[in-house]
C-alpha cells in the first residue's frame, strides 16, 4: 500500500436538507485524484465523523470508493470510543470497500486511557480488521495521546501499518519515528499537520494528511514531490507560502473555514452540520485573501 503520498482529509459534504451529497463528494474526490494525491481520507474529524450516522457513513463510503482509482488508497476513519464499536465500525468500512481504517484514540475517560489501555484497544482492533490500521493521534481534540513506546509497540503487529500524527511538534514527530523503525515490517509515519509538513518529512514522515490539500491539492503534492527529489528551497518556499491558509482552515477556523475556501478554490465544501456555524463574513474575508496570495503566487511561477 503506497502511503508515501499526500491525502486528502475529506470534507463530507451536506446539501440544502442536510443530507450526504453524494455526487458532490464523488466530484471533489476526482479532482483530488486528477491533481496527483494518492488517495484520501474518509469520515475523519475534517469530515464532520461524530456527527454522520451510520447509515449516512455508508453513503459517503460508497461515494468515495466510486471516485477512488483502485492504484490509489481510500482510507476511513473508523475510531469509535469503545473497542467493540470500533471493530463493528472497521468491519463496515472494509466491506464498503476501503484500503485501510485510520482509528482515532479513544478519550471520554481520559484519565483512564493509558499506554496499556491503548495497546490493547488497537491490538484487538488490528486483530479483527480485514484491512490494515492506521493509529490516529489527534491530541488537539481528544486531549489524550499516544507515546513513542506505545506505538513503538504497536508497530511490531503486522496489521498496523503506520500513524497519523497531527502534533506540530517535530520532536515528538521524530520520536514516533524512531520508535516505529525498531520494527520489522513497513510503519508509515503520516504528517497530519500542513504547517510542519516539511519539516514532518525531515524527520521521517512518509507523507501526509493535510486539511488544506483538500484546497489545494497540487501544491500539496508538489511541495511532497521536491521532498522526495533532494530540492529543499523549492520545498521550503512552498511550506511558507503554504502555512497561513493551512492554519486558517485548521486551528484558525476549522471545518468552517476547510469548507468555505474549498468553495472558493472551486470545490464543494458546503455548510458545516449544526452545532457547527458557517464562516461569518470577516473570516471569509480572510481566507478568501489568504487564498488568493497563494493562487496569485501560483499562477507567476
Amino acid at each position: 500500500m503506497q502511503l508515501d503520498a499526500v491525502f486528502p482529509p475529506m470534507a463530507t459534504v451536506f446539501d440544502r436538507d442536510d443530507a450526504v451529497d453524494a455526487r458532490a463528494i464523488s466530484a471533489n474526490v476526482s479532482k483530488w485524484i486528477a491533481a496527483g494525491a494518492g488517495g484520501v481520507v474518509a469520515l475523519g474529524s475534517n469530515g464532520e465523523a461524530p456527527f454522520v450516522d451510520e447509515d449516512e457513513a455508508e453513503q459517503v463510503m460508497a461515494a468515495a470508493r466510486d471516485a477512488v482509482p483502485r492504484d490509489r488508497v481510500l482510507i476511513v476513519g473508523t475510531g469509535r470510543e469503545s473497542t467493540r464499536a470500533t471493530i463493528a465500525a472497521s468491519a463496515r468500512a472494509a466491506a464498503a470497500g476501503a484500503d485501510a481504517v485510520l482509528v482515532r484514540t479513544p478519550s471520554f475517560y481520559k484519565a483512564r486511557m493509558t499506554p496499556e489501555v491503548f495497546v490493547r484497544h488497537y491490538t484487538a482492533v488490528a486483530e479483527a480488521s480485514r484491512v490494515p490500521v492506521l493509529l490516529y493521534n489527534v491530541p488537539a481534540v481528544t486531549g489524550v495521546s499516544l507515546t513513542s513506546d506505545a506505538v513503538g509497540r504497536l508497530a511490531a503487529h503486522q496489521n498496523i501499518i503506520g500513524i497519523k500524527e497531527t502534533g506540530s511538534d517535530t520532536a515528538q514527530f521524530a520520536a514516533f519515528v524512531d520508535a516505529a523503525s525498531a520494527s520489522s515490517g513497513p510503519f508509515a509515519v503520516i504528517a497530519g499537520s500542513a504547517p510542519t509538513f516539511y519539516p514532518s518529512l525531515c524527520v521521517g514522515a512518509t507523507g501526509g494528511i493535510l486539511a488544506v490539500s483538500c484546497v489545494l491539492p497540487a501544491l500539496c503534492v508538489e511541495l511532497h514531490q521536491h521532498f522526495l527529489a533532494g530540492r529543499h528551497q523549492e520545498a521550503r518556499s512552498l511550506q511558507r507560502r503554504l502555512t497561513p491558509l493551512a492554519k486558517l482552515v485548521t486551528t484558525g477556523f476549522g471545518v468552517a473555514g476547510l469548507k468555505k475556501a474549498m468553495d472558493l478554490a472551486g470545490f464543494t465544501g458546503g455548510a458545516p452540520r449544526r452545532p457547527l456555524a458557517p464562516l461569518g463574513a470577516e473570516a471569509t474575508s480572510q481566507v478568501r485573501d489568504a487564498l488568493a496570495l497563494l493562487m496569485e503566487a501560483q499562477v507567476r511561477s
